[in-house]
């Protein structure tokens, strides 16, 4: 259990400390990453979904075994974006910076998988 509540706890405290500065990046995202932005409310929209999915890590955190189906969300939460970096870099899409931070959701998603797995016994006995 003590797995599971400081993954999640990590993974939150990451995401927003690495998400809600983006708010605050367009211009420099757009110098640093050209083109600038063409759809800004795509890339908000992004930024406040993922943000919103990190207070969903902390809630896990609290207790997981209680929020064990949250964690199949926040696997795919994670793994939709390591697959799009992977995929969008092997096309010279985006730049190796980018893939990096894809990296890291690969293996947070990893991390959440374990963390699933080792709450079988716990989700178990408290749904009984």
């Amino acid at each position: 259990m003590k797995f599971a509540r400081y993954t999640f706890l990590i993974a939150g405290i990451y995401g927003l400390l690495v998400l809600i500065p983006q708010y605050f990046l367009e211009s420099k995202n757009a110098v640093d990453f050209p083109p600038p932005l063409t759809h800004p409310e795509y890339f908000y929209g992004f930024v406040g979904v993922a943000v919103a999915f990190q207070f969903v890590f902390l809630i896990i955190s609290r207790d997981p075994a209680r929020y064990r189906p949250l964690m199949i969300a926040s696997v795919i939460e994670k793994f939709s974006f390591a697959i799009s970096t992977i995929v969008l870099y092997s096309f010279g899409r985006i730049y190796a910076a980018v893939l990096g931070f894809g990296l890291i959701d690969l293996l947070l998603g990893v991390l959440f998988v374990i963390a699933y797995v080792l709450t079988k016994d716990s989700y178990r006995s408290e749904t009984n």
